[in-house]
C-alpha cells in the first residue's frame, strides 16, 4: 500500500488551507490556493513545494520571495520529509528507470561526476548546452527569469535529468536551475547521449516525453525565439499542440503561435497532420476562419504561425456563462455556418465542430480554428478523428465524410449554447458513442422551456442521425437561420458592416466597500445587455 504524501498544511496543521479554522483569520495559505504548481512532487497545488511560494508562514511569521527565505526553508522539518520521500521515489521520469542495473553501471563509466554547492547556479536560462546532469544526490530548483522578475516553476530531485532542452533539441535553455542544497551529479554530454541513443533508440522517446511535459507549464514561461517571431505565454492547450501568444519581432505585428507537441513530432503521421492543417488553412481566406501566416520547422518540432484573436473560445465562454443567449447563440451559429459554408465550396470539411473549437471574439464575431484533422468532401474515416461528444454518426462508424458530418457537430454545439449541457452526458466514451449511434439528439426545449421553437426545430434538425434528415449544405442551413432571426424580429449581427453602432458612456461613483455588490449587478446587467445584443465594457478610474 502507497503512504499517502501529505501537503505541508496537512503536516504543519496550521489550518490555513481553504475553509481551515484559521483561513478566515489569517487568511489561505498562498502554498495551498497556488494552483499553478500541481503535480510537482506529487502535491496538491504547491503543497509539496511551498519553500518556493512567497506568502507563507515560517513560525507563525509571514514569509516574503522563494529567494529571501529558501535558506531557513532548508532547516524545516517538512522540506526534509519531501527531500526523503523523493529520493527514495522510484518515479517513472526518473532518467535511469529507463535502464536496467546493468546498463546503468555501464553508463555511469562513462560519464564524469560533478558537485555543486547549495545556491549554485547550474544552468543559467537563454544558453545552449552541450551537456545535461542527472542528480545523483541532493535537489534544485528550475527558476524562470521574465521581465526582471525570478519564478520558481519546478523542483528535481535525485534521478531527474537538467538541462536536456538543448541537449535534444538545440534550442537555448528555457531557465535557471539553481542548487537548493548541496548536489553530486552525473554529466551526459550531447556526444554520449547520441552514443546511447543509438543503442537504445526509445531513450528519444523517453526524453522527449519529458522535454514535452516541461514545456507544458502552467507557471510562467521564458520568452522564446522561433525564427522571426517572439512566444511569451502559453494561451492555450490541447491534445497534440501547445498555442503561445506570439509577436513578429520585425513588423510587432501580434500572432498566435501553435507548437505541435515534441513527442507528437517522433510521429510522422502527427506531423502530416500538422502540416497538412496549415496548407488547408493557408490556402482558405474567409473573415470567420483563423487566417495562418507562416510556419516554421525547428527545436525538433513543427510551429505554425496564424492571426491572434483577442477573445476566448466558446467553451470557456460557456464555462464562464453556463449557457449562451438565443439571440447570441443564433448570432453565432449564423457565422459558424458562413465559415463553413466557405470551406465547404474549397471541398474542406472540418471533422471536429465544437465550442473548444470555435473562437468568439471581444466583438462577439467568431472564427473557426484547429483544422488539424480537416480532409477533402468524401474522405472515409480510415482513422477515428474529432471529439465524441460532437461526432456525426457516420464519423464514428468510420463512412465518408460530407458537409453534414460539419453540421451536425454544429448542431450539438448549438444546442450546448442554448441548453449549457451536451445533449449525451456520461462518463463512459462508449456509452456517449452509442447515444449518438442510437438516439436523436433530444429537443433543447425540453431543458429551456422558454427557447423559441424554430430555434429548436433548427437544433434537432441539423443533429438527426441520419444525414438525409439534417440540412444538406451549410448554405441551406444559414438560409433558415436568416429567416429565423426575421420571424424573431432580431438584427441580423452578421450584416454588421451595414449597420450604424453607438456608444454610450456610464459613470459610477462608488465606495469601496461596495464593490462586490457592484460586481454582482454588472454581472447581472452583462447578461441582459448580451440578450440585446449590446456590448458591456468596463474600466476602472482611481483617485476620484
Amino acid at each position: 500500500m502507497t503512504l499517502k504524501k501529505l501537503n505541508c498544511w496537512e503536516f504543519m496543521k496550521c489550518d490555513r488551507e481553504p475553509g481551515g479554522e484559521k483561513a478566515e483569520e489569517l487568511g489561505a495559505c498562498p502554498s495551498a490556493i497556488d494552483t499553478s504548481f500541481d503535480g510537482i512532487n506529487s502535491g496538491k497545488n504547491a503543497g509539496r513545494i511551498c519553500w518556493a511560494v512567497a506568502g507563507t508562514c515560517q513560525e507563525g511569521e509571514v514569509c516574503g520571495t522563494f529567494a529571501e527565505k529558501r535558506r531557513s526553508c532548508i532547516c524545516c522539518d517538512f522540506y526534509k520529509l519531501v527531500q526523503e520521500e523523493e529520493g527514495a521515489s522510484q518515479s517513472a521520469n526518473r532518467f535511469f528507470a529507463y535502464f536496467s542495473d546493468d546498463e546503468e553501471c555501464r553508463y555511469l563509466d562513462m560519464m564524469n561526476c560533478k558537485s555543486a554547492k547549495a545556491g549554485e547556479r547550474l544552468i543559467t536560462q537563454g544558453e545552449v548546452r552541450d551537456s545535461a546532469y542527472i542528480i545523483q544526490r541532493g535537489s534544485c530548483l528550475v527558476i524562470v527569469e521574465k521581465e526582471g522578475e525570478l519564478h520558481p516553476v519546478g523542483h528535481r530531485g535525485r534521478g531527474d535529468i537538467v538541462g536536456v532542452t538543448s541537449v535534444l533539441t538545440e534550442e537555448p535553455q528555457n531557465a535557471h536551475v539553481e542548487a537548493e542544497t548541496d548536489m553530486e551529479l552525473w554529466v551526459l554530454t550531447k556526444e554520449l547521449f547520441d552514443d546511447i541513443s543509438q543503442e537504445e533508440p526509445e531513450l528519444v522517446e523517453f526524453l522527449t516525453e519529458i522535454v514535452a511535459s516541461r514545456f507544458d507549464s502552467r507557471r510562467p514561461i521564458a520568452d522564446r525565439v522561433i525564427g522571426k517571431y517572439y512566444a511569451t505565454d502559453i494561451i492555450g492547450r490541447g491534445g497534440y499542440s501547445i498555442v503561445y501568444k506570439g509577436v513578429h519581432t520585425g513588423l510587432a505585428m501580434p500572432v498566435a503561435i501553435k507548437m505541435m507537441r515534441h513527442n507528437m513530432a517522433l510521429n510522422p503521421h502527427f506531423q502530416r497532420s500538422f502540416r497538412n492543417e496549415a496548407k488547408i488553412i493557408a490556402g482558405l481566406d474567409h473573415e470567420n476562419i483563423v487566417k495562418v501566416h507562416d510556419i516554421e520547422e525547428r527545436y525538433r518540432t513543427i510551429f505554425i504561425i496564424e492571426q491572434h484573436i483577442e477573445g476566448e473560445s466558446l467553451k470557456q465562454l460557456l464555462k464562464r456563462l453556463k449557457s449562451i443567449p438565443p439571440s447570441l447563440a443564433i448570432d453565432y451559429s449564423i457565422q459558424i455556418c458562413q465559415g463553413l459554408d466557405y470551406a465547404h465550396k474549397q471541398s474542406i470539411i472540418h471533422r471536429d465542430i465544437n465550442p473548444s473549437n470555435i473562437l468568439v471574439q471581444t466583438d462577439d464575431r467568431v472564427k473557426i480554428v484547429d483544422f488539424g484533422v480537416a480532409c477533402p468532401v468524401g474522405t472515409e474515416e480510415l482513422e477515428f478523428a474529432g471529439t465524441i461528444s460532437y461526432m456525426a454518426p457516420e464519423q464514428i462508424e468510420g463512412e465518408a465524410v460530407d458537409p453534414r458530418t460539419d453540421i451536425y457537430g454544429l448542431g450539438v454545439t448549438a444546442y450546448e449554447m442554448v441548453a449549457g449541457e451536451k445533449p449525451f452526458k456520461n462518463a463512459d466514451i462508449s456509452a456517449v458513442m452509442e447515444m449518438h449511434l442510437n438516439r436523436d439528439v433530444p429537443d433543447p426545449g425540453e431543458v429551456v422551456p422558454e427557447l423559441p421553437e424554430t430555434l429548436c426545430k433548427f437544433i434537432t434538425r441539423a443533429a438527426r442521425r441520419d444525414p438525409d434528415e439534417r440540412f444538406q449544405s451549410a448554405a441551406e442551413a444559414l438560409e433558415f437561420l436568416n429567416q429565423l432571426t426575421e420571424e424573431l424580429g432580431q438584427k441580423k449581427e452578421n450584416d454588421r458592416q451595414g449597420n450604424k453602432r453607438k456608444m454610450a458612456t456610464l459613470l459610477m461613483i462608488y465606495d469601496e466597500e461596495r464593490q462586490e455588490a457592484l460586481n454582482s449587478l454588472v454581472d447581472e446587467f452583462s447578461t441582459r445587455f448580451q440578450e440585446l445584443g449590446i456590448t458591456l465594457k468596463s474600466a476602472d478610474v482611481h483617485d476620484l
